[in-house]
């Protein structure tokens, strides 16, 4: 195999260490990339300070690109309409993808003749995560050098399940019915044709990309970092068993449901749930648990930062997630690699992350189902907490094997090197297997 160093130019406009959500994964990813490639990372302007605060150089490790006479008044715009109209994720998906042509634009032009002198051997798309956000300008240079463009993790579009149709409308998200028209938009298809590897993060992604599963290959977009996720759960002994859940406080993600899957085995001192999170339901869901006087068991402690999550969260023994429409389930990862048995909904991105060997998946149907599912798996765990030691052995070491930054940086090599030439198409296994 040719060892010689692969030269990587990293595109993540949204990549920033001291953020949370999609600019922490592109961060994470390109800086994991950084230890096993020689790579330069191009990003928006605004992660600039806070890149650099991690020794990395303007210039030398990074480039920022400030198209902020374009972001800043989208973004102005975006959250105007959206507190005003109410509309959901996919809106705010929908302008941000039409702001990103800027910032390609003014990167190509910067980077064009770099590329077209061979400077790289590949050029990498890492963020926008969204299959609804193409790359017209990068393709067209790079086709052009004979540059291989990768792309990916793509993830995103999971389809609404049709039990939970009020709770798409109380997410405002109506334009998600009208989804498919972001292939009209210019360099979509030319973007799918000319990338060497589309990195899908989800089977949603994958079936999206039908026509094109030979430049495939699927690893999930999340992961984490064992050094800010460093502690380990204790193995249950005696008392209440501790169920957390972490995540907004929006209808979508299901606190209410677990609140009320848990309320008798809270009400008999047999379970004490920590719900961490803020978000427009933390008001009813308070009042749920006033109403059914759960205040001692069911804890609502609002946001939580960062840094103290895992703290929290290593009290527990089970982790609690009834989320109908998780595009990846970092949190989920999080919880496992602490030693945390995950409990989540059989659908969309924690389904993918969750074994039998691993956890608890719960079919999705309707709300009273999962409510029902959850509370009968719940009891069968206080009657026998012996099987959740197993279970988070099995957890742990699935999450701290498959699921850190580094592990996908590995991963992504393998894909850099089958774009090279270097070796056959890896396949990782969709979902990835468990570990023997």
């Amino acid at each position: 195999m040719d060892s010689t160093p692969i030269r990587v130019l990293i595109v993540a406009e949204a990549a920033n260490p001291e953020w949370v959500s999609v600019p922490l994964v592109g961060w994470s990813h390109a800086h994991a990339l950084s230890k096993i490639v020689t790579t330069h990372l191009c990003t928006q302007w605004r992660n600039q300070a806070a890149i650099e605060r991690t020794g990395w150089r303007e210039g030398r490790e990074f480039t920022s690109i400030d198209t902020e006479s374009s972001a800043a008044p989208l973004y102005h715009f975006t959250d105007w309409v959206r507190k005003t109209t109410g509309l959901g994720w996919s809106f705010e998906t929908a302008l941000s993808s039409l702001g990103y042509y800027h910032f390609e634009y003014a990167l190509t032009r910067k980077f064009r003749q770099r590329i077209e002198a061979g400077e790289f051997d590949l050029v990498h798309r890492i963020t926008p995560l969204t299959p609804t956000a193409p790359s017209p300008f990068l393709i067209r240079c790079c086709v052009k050098a004979k540059v291989p463009f990768v792309w990916g993790p793509i993830n995103g579009g999971v389809p609404w399940p049709k039990e939970f149709q009020q709770v798409q409308h109380a997410e405002g998200e109506w334009l998600s019915k009208i989804r498919g028209a972001y292939k009209l938009l210019p360099g979509t298809r030319r973007t799918r044709t000319a990338s060497k590897a589309l990195i899908v993060g989800s089977k949603s992604v994958w079936n999206e990309l039908a026509g094109f599963h030979d430049h495939c290959v699927y690893v999930p977009e999340n992961a984490i970092d064992p050094a800010r996720f460093n502690l380990q759960a204790k193995p249950y002994t005696s008392g209440p068993i501790r169920v957390a859940f972490v995540g907004r406080l929006v209808p979508y993600k299901g606190a209410d449901m677990l609140i009320e899957a848990t309320a008798p085995l809270v009400k008999a001192g047999k379970l004490i749930v920590d719900i961490l999170g803020d978000g427009p339901e933390l008001p009813r869901l308070k009042a749920m648990v006033a109403e059914r006087n759960l205040e001692s068991g069911i804890l609502l402690p609002g946001w939580v930062p960062h840094e103290q999550v895992q703290d929290r969260l290593a009290k527990a023994q089970v982790f609690g997630f009834p989320s109908v429409r998780e595009f990846g389930g970092g949190v989920v990862i999080e919880a496992m690699a602490l030693g945390l048995v995950p409990m989540i909904v059989g659908y969309a991105g924690p389904d993918e992350l969750v074994t039998p060997q691993t956890g608890f998946r719960i079919p999705l149907a309707s709300r009273d189902c999962i409510i029902r599912d959850f509370r009968a798996c719940l009891e069968r765990i206080v009657e026998n907490p012996s099987v959740l030691s197993g279970l988070a052995d099995n957890a742990r070491k699935r999450a701290l094997t498959l699921f850190t930054w580094d592990a996908k940086a590995a991963q992504t090599k393998a894909i850099y090197e089958w774009v090279l030439g270097r070796r056959e198409k890896p396949d990782f296994g969709m979902p990835f297997r468990d570990i023997p």
